[in-house]
C-alpha cells in the first residue's frame, strides 16, 4: 500500500451538512445546479474524498479530516494551488474549481475539482491486462513522472511551493519526528535506519515539483487506452529532489506483492512489466537525468518514510481513531518494511552498529 493510502484520518469522518455545502456551491461553483448526491470514495485517503453528483455534472470534493491533525498535514489549500498551476500547462490533473477555507461550511477546509471518468488500477500485477498492455501502462507511468520533473517550478508559479535545498536532510528529520510522535514500541531496524539516514544524506541532485506518493492507484487511466488522464492525491507534493519521487515509485519493485502497487515476487518478464533496470533507464532517458549510480540509499529512505506513516496508523489503532478498515492490515507492515529498509541500507554500505 502506498504512503497516503495508508495515512488514516485522525478521527473517523462523520459526513457534513449537505444543505450548507449546496449553498456554498451555488455561490462559488460556476453553472452549479443542485440538488447533489454524494458518496465517499473507497480506500484510505488521508484527506477524505467524495464524489458529488448533480443531474448534469460530476464533481469531486476533497476535505481535511476532522479532529486534531499533525502540523503541516492535510493541507488541501496546497493541493488546490498545485492543481491550479499544473492544469493550465496541460499536465494531467483534474481541473480545480473552487477552494473553501471556512470551517463553518462542512467542518473543515475543502476544495472542489472536476471528476475524471476513467480507470483506477489497484493491483500492480495488472492481472486483467495483456503483457503488451502492461508494458504500455508502465511506460506511460514513467513518462508522466518524467514530464512532471521537467517543469521549472518558477515558470508555473510554484517557486516558493517548497523550501529550497537540503531536501533529504529535512525529510529524514521530518519523518523521524513523525515516527517519534506516534511510536508505540521499539523496532531495532527503525532505530538503525533513523541514525544512518541522518548521518549519510546525499546532496540534492535538482529541485523540481515532486508528487511524493507516485504509484499506480494514484493515477486515473483512459477507459480503453494506456493513457494517464489524471494524477491525483497531491498531499505530499512539494519542491524537492526528483530522485526521491522516482525512487519511491521504483521501490515498489522491491516490496512484496500484496495485490496493491508492489511488484516484488511477480514474474515481470512473463507479465510483460518492465524490470527495475528498464524503468530506471526509461526515466533517465525521458527526464534527461543521469542514471542513479547507487539507488539503495534512496530505497532505504523511502521505506523509512513508509515506516513512519505505518507507525502513525498503528498509534491511531491503539487510540481508537483509525478510519479505514484496512488500517490493521497496513499497520502489520511496519516491521517487514523496516527490515527491508535496513536491508537496502546495508546494500548502500551501512554497517551494523
Amino acid at each position: 500500500m502506498g504512503i497516503t493510502a495508508m495515512v488514516e484520518a485522525a478521527v473517523v469522518d462523520s459526513g457534513f451538512d449537505v444543505g450548507k455545502l449546496t449553498a456554498w456551491m451555488e455561490a462559488h461553483v460556476p453553472d452549479f445546479e443542485g440538488p447533489i448526491s454524494f458518496d465517499k470514495f473507497a480506500g484510505g485517503q488521508s484527506n477524505p474524498t467524495f464524489a458529488l453528483d448533480t443531474a448534469t455534472r460530476h464533481y469531486v470534493l476533497r476535505r481535511k479530516p476532522a479532529g486534531a491533525l499533525l502540523a503541516s498535514a492535510h493541507a488541501v489549500d496546497r493541493e488546490y494551488r498545485l492543481l491550479s498551476a499544473l492544469h493550465p500547462e496541460g499536465f494531467p490533473v483534474p481541473r480545480p474549481i473552487a477552494l473553501c477555507e471556512d470551517d463553518a461550511v462542512i467542518g473543515s477546509a475543502f476544495y472542489v475539482m472536476e471528476r475524471i471518468k476513467g480507470r483506477t488500477l489497484w493491483d500492480g500485477a495488472l492481472p486483467d491486462e495483456t503483457p503488451g498492455a502492461r508494458r504500455a501502462i508502465y511506460v506511460e507511468m514513467v513518462e508522466t513522472l518524467a514530464r512532471l520533473h521537467r517543469f521549472d517550478p518558477a515558470q508555473v508559479g510554484l517557486a516558493n511551493y517548497g523550501r529550497p535545498g537540503n531536501y533529504f536532510e529535512r525529510q529524514v528529520a521530518r519523518w523521524s519526528r513523525q515516527y517519534r510522535a506516534s511510536q508505540t514500541e521499539d523496532v531495532p531496524e527503525v532505530e538503525k535506519l533513523m541514525e544512518w539516514l541522518g548521518r549519510t544524506v546525499p546532496e540534492q541532485s535538482a529541485s523540481t515539483i515532486i508528487h511524493g506518493d507516485y504509484r499506480l492507484d494514484n493515477l486515473i487511466f483512459d477507459p480503453s487506452e494506456p493513457k494517464v488522464l489524471a494524477v491525483i492525491d497531491w498531499e505530499l507534493s512539494t519542491i524537492g529532489d526528483p530522485l526521491a519521487d522516482f525512487s519511491y515509485f521504483a521501490v515498489h519493485w522491491l516490496m512484496p506483492a500484496d495485490g496493491l502497487a508492489a511488484l516484488g515476487n511477480v514474474d515481470l518478464e512473463a507479465a510483460g512489466i518492465p524490470s527495475l533496470d528498464e524503468i530506471t533507464d526509461l526515466y533517465c532517458e525521458m527526464s534527461g537525468r543521469p542514471r542513479i549510480a547507487s539507488p539503495h540509499w534512496y530505497f532505504a529512505f523511502n521505506l523509512f518514510r513508509i515506516v513512519g506513516i505505518v507507525q502513525g496508523i498503528r498509534k491511531r489503532i491503539i487510540d481508537g481513531t483509525a478510519s479505514s478498515l484496512e488500517a490493521e492490515k497496513a499497520a502489520a507492515k511496519l516491521v517487514p518494511m523496516a527490515r527491508l529498509g535496513w536491508e537496502q541500507a546495508r546494500l548502500a554500505g551501512a554497517l551494523e552498529p
